[in-house]
């Protein structure tokens, strides 16, 4: 099942994307003779100026509530790890499912799921707000550093896998699958399309997959770290969690009285460690029952190969919905979230209202524009800040600005 020795010296089965056979970039480039595309793909994302900004981009607590909470820039990088170890278990290219993991944030709001659907509701008359539309927006166009080109020319493979790393987009008649079943494709996917097409109805690799499952892995593992950190949570009530639970049970076996922040780690780590066991386990059994030859043939096996088993799978919804009870919809959670859909709110609609004041790069081909492209640009230039940026912006343009306490 393993392929021969290819670019980049790492062992890939014959289900994996061979780097040598990728189908390119939008804009021609020469390839790198000591980076495969993958490689070179990944270290442009990590180049970016979207993926230094995740450093002060938050997911549940806000950025100076606690250094020790997670960022977007801290989940993407664990996220990222986690990524690596699954694909190397299959044998897929490790870099590509690196890239993807390190990219697949890039296109969050500040303040997390809060600051998306305050975007989302604004611009519903524009064909709304999407994250993962706008990781794709990121690095098809938003980002400007190149000579000869808008965005980052990633591959055509990393591309694919940062919009159907959850699965196809569209079901074989052409219309929208999964989140987009009642709204259509978002904005970013739909504009792009006609420019390179990216298979939307089909799976993505392995190597996509790969890094899907380890953003669920990180979010319900580090999730439960932040939330003891931050009191909102505490062992004991950990103990009615499975998995979670029995790792409790084990600590406190082996290392009676371990003050807790330890104790806390041990939890975590094993949950990370029996999550990826379980899928490394369930995707080779998966692999080795479909038997792909290609990574064509995974596109188009109908079903998504990399995951959890079916109990595992099981686990994994308990843990969020113990998490989403007493972590992201906790009263003062809730209260602050509320909080920061109004100061995103509030500054998409003073923009819209004053796009003379935007920045000087960001008011080019406005003059006379349709309403529609304004809005657009309004809602890219909100998206791209940082929590701590939009508050500063907050405070400049209006007399009150929450405290997100």
């Amino acid at each position: 099942m393993v392929a021969q020795l290819g670019f980049g010296a790492q062992p890939r089965a014959v289900y994996a994307v061979e780097p040598t056979q990728t189908r390119g970039r939008l804009f021609p480039e020469s390839e790198s003779p000591t980076r495969t595309p993958y490689q070179r793909d990944r270290d442009r994302i990590i180049h970016s100026s979207a993926f230094r900004r995740l450093k002060h981009k938050t997911q549940v607590f806000i950025y100076h509530e606690g250094d020790h909470f997670r960022t977007r820039l801290t989940h993407t990088i664990e996220v990222s790890q986690i990524a690596r170890s699954i694909a190397r278990a299959l044998s897929v290219d490790e870099d590509l499912a690196e890239a993807l993991a390190l990219a697949h944030d890039l296109g969050h709001t500040p303040f997390g799921h809060a600051g998306e659907r305050a975007l989302h509701e604004l611009m519903a008359p524009y064909d709304g707000f999407d994250h993962n539309a706008q990781s794709l927006r990121v690095v098809t166009s938003l980002e400007r550093r190149y000579a000869q080109f808008d965005g980052l020319n990633l591959s055509w493979e990393t591309l694919e896998g940062l919009v159907k790393h959850n699965g196809p987009v569209l079901a074989d008649d052409g219309s929208p699958l999964g989140p987009y079943v009642k709204e259509g494709l978002p904005f970013g996917i739909k504009a792009y399309q006609p420019l390179q097409d990216l298979m939307l109805s089909s799976h993505a690799s392995l190597e996509a997959q790969a890094a899907a499952i380890a953003d669920d892995i990180a979010y319900n593992a580090h999730d439960i770290d932040d939330g003891l950190r931050a009191g909102l949570i505490s062992l004991d009530q950990l103990e009615q969690v499975p998995l979670a639970g029995e790792a409790l049970a084990e600590v406190r076996k082996l290392y009676p009285g371990l003050e807790e922040a330890r104790m806390v780690h041990e939890i975590v780590r094993r949950l990370i460690t029996r999550m990826v066991e379980d899928v490394i386990h369930t995707s080779l059994s998966n692999l080795a029952r479909v038997a792909p030859q290609s990574v064509h043939d995974v596109r188009l096996c109908g079903e998504t190969l990399v995951g959890f088993s079916r109990q595992m799978s099981q686990t994994d919804k308990e843990i969020k919905r113990f998490l989403f009870a007493n972590v992201y919809r906790e009263e003062g959670v809730m209260r602050v979230m509320k909080d920061a859909e109004r100061v995103l709110a509030d500054l998409f609609r003073y923009f819209f209202d004053h796009p003379d004041d935007l920045p000087k790069e960001w008011k080019i081909g406005l003059d006379g524009c349709e309403t529609e492209k304004l809005a657009r640009r309004v809602a890219d230039y909100v998206a791209g800040m940082t929590d701590r940026f939009a508050l500063q912006e907050h405070r400049r343009l209006f007399d009150v600005t929450p405290e997100l306490r």
